[in-house]
């Protein structure tokens, strides 16, 4: 695949990309679950019978990417190795495991005149995908379409390509072999930028809805700009709140686990907030645990007085997306506070609160308008495959028919059938 095109050439193959997409939801459209539930189980394999190659790929998008000065977060969700390919080929097999959510009746009622009426889910249509430096979203974004019934059009980022471009070629030979459409999976094969405004447009109306994946730049990019419905989320500033009736060794391993397992991805906790009553006891071990772990504190005036080690947080801190090992903390007095501060410098993204305290529990899950909200758990487990969805391609934070983890059932939508015996209507 030639990934330089010049703008004039790129616009007719990406419509007709979107022509081939639209023609192969047709013959998805006829896969019976078990048809689908194979071709996963053949991308998986796959998947695990060309590790080698798809590593090599990822090793000289890797080079690439150290010699453009990309930072150490980036690589990491960048990087492939054995064990992450192998959690792809798992990922692709949890998905074939799931229910098949095409032509489930969600609701059905009988009218007094007699007509039976059925609400069914149907897939989506055409999926445009656009994400950055995650080559595994090539394969939970096809997997998770192809178990919907949708056709998917990847467009992934320039520092992935090569990668990304091994990974959906291994999945559409697959597809093929198990007699399902190739194009139901197709990787835009350009790294020109105008491919994106192309998909954002809607390729001549082939695209049904557009989810991207990446940094704020793109979110907000196509947030602004596409002309089709949008699942995304545009940051993820995510909150730990610890409540006066938390347990301090839970609350600990809370919040050690919700900022440092993963610092760079999008349910990583960004800030800390502790309850007025609870500081005396939680605030400095909290501290002290996070510095000890290797992360950044950042307080107001009653966090840095804990610890000399905590550095003055500003009015920029708190609204902060760091997807690193830094921390905004700060003391609020009690729930209210708590709600509040999550209220305006939050992305209704995902917020938890610790406590024994399970009526402040429930008032905090009822009123924090976010997409995920946790008790008890960590940030980090905002991840459709840990809601057992096998897979999600993106969080989100919408209001919109899909909010929260975009997983299987997320990419249908629903027809009414209606099933009569010759009634007219007076």
């Amino acid at each position: 695949m030639n990934i330089n095109n010049n703008v004039n050439s790129i616009e007719p193959m990406m419509l007709y990309m979107g022509r081939l997409a639209r023609e192969a939801t047709g013959e998805l459209a006829r896969a019976s679950t078990a048809q689908k539930n194979a071709a996963l189980e053949a991308m998986a394999a796959k998947l695990e019978a060309n590790a080698g190659k798809i590593i090599e790929a990822n090793a000289q998008d890797l080079e690439a990417a150290r010699k453009k000065g990309r930072d150490t977060a980036f690589l990491d969700r960048l990087a492939l190795d054995e064990k992450r390919v192998a959690a792809m080929a798992r990922g692709l097999r949890d998905i074939a495991a799931l229910p098949d959510p095409v032509g489930q009746v969600t609701e059905s009622w009988t009218r007094p005149n007699g007509l039976e009426i059925s609400r069914v889910r149907v897939p989506l249509g055409v999926i445009g995908m656009i994400y950055e430096s995650r080559p595994n979203v090539t394969a939970d974004a096809a997997g998770l379409a192809l178990k919907s019934g949708n056709a998917v059009i990847l467009r992934s980022g320039s520092e992935s390509f090569l990668t990304c471009l091994v990974i959906a070629n291994v999945l559409n030979e697959a597809m093929v072999e198990q007699g399902l459409p190739g194009a139901a999976i197709q990787l835009v094969p350009t790294v020109d930028r105008s491919a994106v405004g192309f998909m954002l447009a809607g390729l001549g109306g082939a695209i049904d809805v557009i989810v991207p994946r990446g940094g704020k730049s793109l979110v907000a990019r196509v947030q602004e700009e596409a002309r089709v419905p949008v699942f995304a989320h545009l940051e993820g500033v995510c909150h730990v709140y610890v409540h006066e009736g938390a347990d301090l060794a839970m609350a600990r391993d809370i919040v050690l686990n919700a900022k440092m397992r993963r610092t760079g991805i999008c349910g990583a906790a960004e800030t800390l907030l502790v309850d007025r009553a609870a500081a005396p006891t939680h605030l400095q071990p909290l501290v002290q645990a996070l510095i000890e772990a290797g992360c950044e504190v950042r307080g107001e005036a009653e966090t840095q007085k804990v610890d000399a080690c905590v550095k003055p947080a500003t009015e920029e801190d708190w609204p902060k997306e760091y997807l690193d090992a830094v921390i905004a903390v700060k003391v609020v007095d009690g729930l209210d506070e708590a709600v509040a501060h999550i209220a305006r410098y939050g992305s209704q993204h995902t917020e938890s609160i610790v406590t024994a305290d399970k009526e402040a529990a429930e008032t905090f899950l009822s009123r924090v308008d976010s997409a995920i909200v946790l008790h008890n758990a960590s940030t980090q487990f905002a991840d459709g495959g840990e809601f057992g969805m096998g897979a999600e391609i993106g969080i989100a934070t919408g209001r919109f028919h899909a909010r929260g983890p975009v997983g299987v059932e997320q990419l249908t939508t629903f027809k009414y059938v209606v099933r009569g015996a010759g009634q007219t209507r007076p």
